[in-house]
């Protein structure tokens, strides 16, 4: 029997045109002997449109889009109570990034349906989204970070003065100036000086109502892709070399200014001990099926953990296919497969323990 899969893509994200690249990929690699393809694109406003079974290749990422008058309410409504085949053989891959699909917010969604899906759940992906938060847990279980501090905008708004004067005190300039939920380097900006670091506060409070300011680190960003449930493993690590200072939007998705190095040009000790933080990272974050695990390795290698994305770039050349092909030959269509056993697992493995509570 086939497995249904939906695959979740667009949304009310900065990073939809990105959802829209990592879902033709995915829904072109399943192997149509094994699943039937339900793409579901999501709208910039949050509307659903249900594109039916789809047994083509998509050519462009722009043939996922459709336009609908129905309201956000409606369209998830009338998705569940005429187009959802349901059943026990299906799963979703929610192939969103950013606010409205790797925070929380569609894994709640899921949640409460009672489906299996690829990817974290609600805590993880919350959590992990949320900067600030991320921080304040890495810190508790004394990973290596650089120094920061957390504002927010009604705080802000009181005492802008307050603020610039403790960045200056504790953490100095260069700085980086970040929305604490954000993801593709979507409204952060560096900060020499004061005038420009309150430039920087006004542009990230443009999106969102807490902010982290992180000391500038001299560093190398390895990035490594961590994949399990209960025993999770780690790919070896790429990097990216660049003409920019840091990993802005346009760098990783419009002009082609960064290049990827994979392997990491580390020292073999080195790249053990990056792979060996990564795991840790995932599991403080109580992630499940897979991240990409972004860490800093200095000069004179020190290494410290920069962030945890819980649905990184699924494109062909995105970071996550290319480090498992490089570290085990596992290719892009077997990745997918990999993970939606992965979701089945965790969900027989939860549905395991519910029923024991009912019978008790």
């Amino acid at each position: 029997m086939k497995t249904d899969v939906y695959v979740l893509c667009g949304g009310k994200s900065v990073e939809h045109e990105v959802s829209l690249k990592s879902a033709t990929a995915i829904i072109n690699a399943l192997d149509r002997k094994k699943f039937n393809v339900y793409p579901i694109y999501i709208t910039k406003d949050g509307a659903w449109c249900n594109l039916g079974k789809w047994d083509n290749k998509i050519e462009n990422p722009e043939d996922l889009q459709r336009e609908t008058d129905k309201s956000v309410a409606n369209s998830i409504g009338e998705f569940f109570a005429k187009d959802f085949k349901g059943g026990e053989n299906l799963v979703f891959i929610p192939a969103l990034h950013g606010p409205n699909g790797e925070d929380g917010t569609i894994q709640g969604l899921l949640e409460l349906l009672d489906v299996p899906y690829v990817g974290n759940k609600v805590l993880s992906s919350a959590v992990a989204m949320d900067k600030v938060v991320a921080r304040d847990l890495f810190q508790q279980h004394n990973l290596p970070q650089a120094k920061y501090l957390a504002f927010k905008s009604h705080q802000w708004k009181e005492n802008k003065e307050n603020a610039y004067d403790k960045v200056e005190k504790h953490l100095g300039f260069p700085c980086y100036v970040k929305p604490a939920n954000s993801g593709s380097s979507v409204g952060i900006s560096i900060a020499r000086n004061r005038k420009e670091l309150e430039e920087s506060f006004k542009m990230a409070f443009q999106y969102d109502l807490k902010i982290i300011v992180e000391e500038e680190v001299i560093a190398r960003e390895m990035q490594t892709s961590v994949i399990g449930n209960n025993n999770p493993k780690a790919s070896i690590s790429g990097e990216f070399i660049m003409e920019r200072p840091f990993f802005d939007y346009n760098a990783k998705y419009i002009d082609g200014t960064i290049v990827p190095v994979v392997p990491a040009r580390l020292e073999p000790e080195v790249a053990t001990k990056v792979r060996e933080l990564a795991v840790e990272a995932f599991k403080v974050l109580n992630c499940n099926g897979l991240a990409r695990v972004d860490i800093f390795v200095t000069d004179n290698n020190e290494v410290l953990i920069n962030e945890v994305n819980t649905m990184p770039g699924f494109t062909l050349f995105s970071m996550t296919p290319v480090l498992w092909e490089a570290t085990n030959g596992t290719t892009y269509s077997e990745l997918i497969e990999w993970l939606i056993e992965l979701a089945f697992e965790r969900y027989e493995e939860e549905k395991s323990i519910s029923s024991r509570r009912i019978l008790e």
